[in-house]
This record gives C-alpha cells, structure tokens and sequence, in this order.
C-alpha cells in the first residue's frame, strides 16, 4: 500500500513536445528541495476539474540528481480516460497540483554490467533518468528509442545536448527498414550482468519481452514498466471476505473488488484502476486469485499470496483478504 506522504507543487514549465506530448516541471512554491527519488520513480498526480477527480501515474524523467523540480513528459493519448486531456489541459504555469511519491517500481540495477534501454514513444520517459543515472555512475549503457517517425520524437532537444547523447539509438517506423528495432540485432546476448528495461505501447512491450526470454535472458534480467493496460474485469461471480472489516460481498460478473467493498464502506485506495500501479495491492489469506494486473511479476502471482483489487478476479469461489 502507498504510505509516501502527499505534497502540493506548483508548475514552472511547459513545454510542447513533438507526438502530442507535453513536458512539464513541477516545483515546490516556496523552492524547497523536493523529496529525492532514484531512476525508474513516477508521481502520482490529482487531477480535478468539475466533476473529474483522478489520481495517474507518470514516470519522472528528469535528473535524480536534481532536487529543485520535478520533470514529467505526458501523451495526450487518444483514448485516453480523461487524465491525459485533463493534464494538458490544467497544466498551465502556475497550476498546482497535488503529488503523491516519488515511488519507484521501476528500479535501476546501478552495478549491472550492461544495461539497455528500450523505450517505445511516451516509455522514453523513465529511460531518461535512467541514461542520466548510469552515466553520472560511469555505466555500460545504450537507449533503444522507437517512435512512429522523426517528427513525433519528444525529447530529442534534450537528448541532443545530453552528454550521453551517443548512447542513444534512434529507430523510427516511417524509416528505412534497416534501422528498425530488430531483436536479433538489438539484443545483447544473454548474461548474469546484463540487465534489460522495457517501456512502452503494450504490443511493443510483449513484443521486445518475448524475444528477450526467447534469446535466453532470465526473467529476473527483464525489466518492465506499464503505462496503462487494456483489462477485462468481468468473470463469473465470487465472494470476498475482508477479514478486519469483519465484512463480506457478493462481486458480480462486471463489478470489481475494490467497487463491491468500498458500497459496504470498506476503501481501499485504487489509482490507476487498470492493475499498472500497485496502489491497490491487498495480501490474500485464503483463495485462489484470477490475476488480471499487469503490476505484480510472474513469482509473485505464482505464490498467490497478494492481488491488485481494482481489476483481479477470483478462481475460487472465496477470497479472504487481509483487511
């Protein structure tokens, strides 16, 4: 569960990036340091507007060196539910938001041998404090940056002056074939020392894992982060007990966790509502869960142990949950 104590920034900078993307800088009004965060953190970030009022979650890309702001780069995604519109929206300089974090569950292995990136559009982001970290550690490290073309790349002014700049391999798909991301190409061979972080599009994502586990690297190498995720709720119904709350509910074929408890007055925090985020994740004490998140690793589904309530279902038909 998040317990990262919430604060209220104020926007310094906005700035139009190519691809529908904008970067923005928060800092603290009166220009205190903010709390620090390592490479792979996002913010969650309230957004309210009218009748709007969601938390989502963003990657932070500037420095972790850096405790003066915070550097976020958001897609104005088309089918987006409403959070990335409010943002482009709302974040005007002057606006303040309340921020929740840094949390990091993207963590960078600082002592790996080899490090590569592999950012698909908006996933650059998170490769950004990353190719900043391992440079400043004096690390072996490459960026794989695939974007539609040339001209919806975001961020290439900041990657153009970046002193790492030569680390970065640009791959756009309007392009000659031969310098598209090509696994085979691409991937280094496997190793204890090698490790791999992927972000991006979900099809890009599944596609760059699959040949990584194909080509030999252990699971536990392959990192991964999801931005969103496109997840089906629904199943047959189920029973949950919150065992503290001393109280339990009927979840239907549509309904969700998180919604059937919190009707009985049991709130369990849920942010992102597509299993990307970890907010929402409650220990099992009894059953047998039907995961459904894109959040928890391949072990620790396999222990069944824990689930993400704002999308996971039950295969059994009772869930005794620790809340």
């Amino acid at each position: 569960m998040n317990d990262t104590p919430k604060h209220t920034l104020t926007v310094i900078e906005r700035i139009e990036e190519p691809g529908n993307i904008l970067r923005v800088k928060l800092a603290a009004a009166d220009g205190a340091p903010l709390p620090p965060f390592t490479a792979g953190a996002h913010i969650d970030v309230r957004l309210q507007d009218g009748d709007l009022d969601l938390w989502r979650q963003y990657s932070l890309c500037s420095d972790p060196a850096q405790t003066d702001h915070y550097e976020i780069g958001v897609l104005r995604a088309p089918n987006s539910r409403g959070g990335s519109e409010a943002l482009h929206r709302l974040a005007v300089v002057g606006a303040r938001f309340t921020i929740d974090g840094p949390r990091n569950h993207f963590a960078l292995t600082e002592d790996a041998a080899q490090t590569v990136l592999f950012g698909g559009g908006i996933g650059i982001t998170p490769m950004l404090a990353m190719a900043q970290r391992l440079h400043r550690l004096g690390r072996d490290f490459v960026v794989h940056y695939c974007t539609r073309s040339d001209s919806a790349t975001a961020f290439r002014d900041v990657i153009a002056v970046a002193p790492w700049a030569d680390r970065v391999v640009f791959h756009h798909d309007d392009r000659d074939p031969a310098q598209r991301l090509d696994p085979a190409r691409d991937l280094p061979p496997p190793s204890a020392d090698t490790h791999l972080y992927v972000c991006g599009p979900a099809g890009f994502m599944e596609w760059v894992i699959g040949a990584a586990t194909t080509a030999g690297h252990a699971p536990g190498n392959i990192h991964r982060e999801y931005f969103s995720a496109e997840v089906d709720v629904s199943g047959d119904r189920f029973e949950v007990t919150a065992r503290r709350s001393g109280v339990t509910v009927s979840v239907g074929p549509e309904d969700t966790i998180a919604k059937a408890l919190a009707r009985v007055g049991v709130s369990i925090t849920v942010k992102c509502e597509e299993g990307v985020c970890g907010t929402c994740v409650t220990d099992i004490l009894d059953g047998t869960p039907d995961h459904r998140d894109r959040f928890l690793t391949d072990e620790e589904r396999a222990e069944g142990t824990m689930l993400c309530v704002c999308c996971s279902r039950a295969r059994s038909k009772t869930l005794i949950l620790d809340i």
